[in-house]
């Protein structure tokens, strides 16, 4: 069974930076593709960033690309979102995902989802 697990969400003014956590088991974060995805009111949903974390590449949206980063905590199954220089549009809940697609940049491939954590980013 999957499991994904987002922690780290919060508010901060805009300019901040939050770290956002998604624990997941063990078979998952070895083998499945993982990424970070984002929902604002009204919108739909988002590919923010995506990794498999056995080595291969990572890829960013137009929107975050060089203010966010991944990075991986082998030992825990953790993977990690680095969100720097946040913005009031960066708000959203931000949702940890998992995929078994030959490529991890397909973000419409996505079918495991964790529970989402909120993001807030103020003037």
């Amino acid at each position: 069974q999957v499991q994904l697990v987002e922690s780290g969400g919060g508010s901060v003014q805009v300019g901040g930076s939050l770290r956002l956590s998604c624990a997941a088991d063990s078979y998952t974060y070895s083998v499945y593709c993982m990424a970070w995805f984002r929902q604002a009111p009204g919108k739909e949903r988002e590919g923010v960033a995506g990794i498999w974390t056995g080595g291969g590449r990572t890829f960013y949206s137009d929107s975050v690309k060089g203010r966010f980063a991944l990075s991986q905590d082998d030992a825990t199954n953790t993977l990690y979102l680095q969100m720097n220089g946040l913005k009031p549009e960066d708000s959203a809940v931000y949702y940890c995902a998992a995929s078994h697609a030959d490529s991890c940049s397909r973000f419409n491939q996505y079918t495991y989802w964790g529970q989402g954590t909120q993001v807030t980013v103020s003037l």
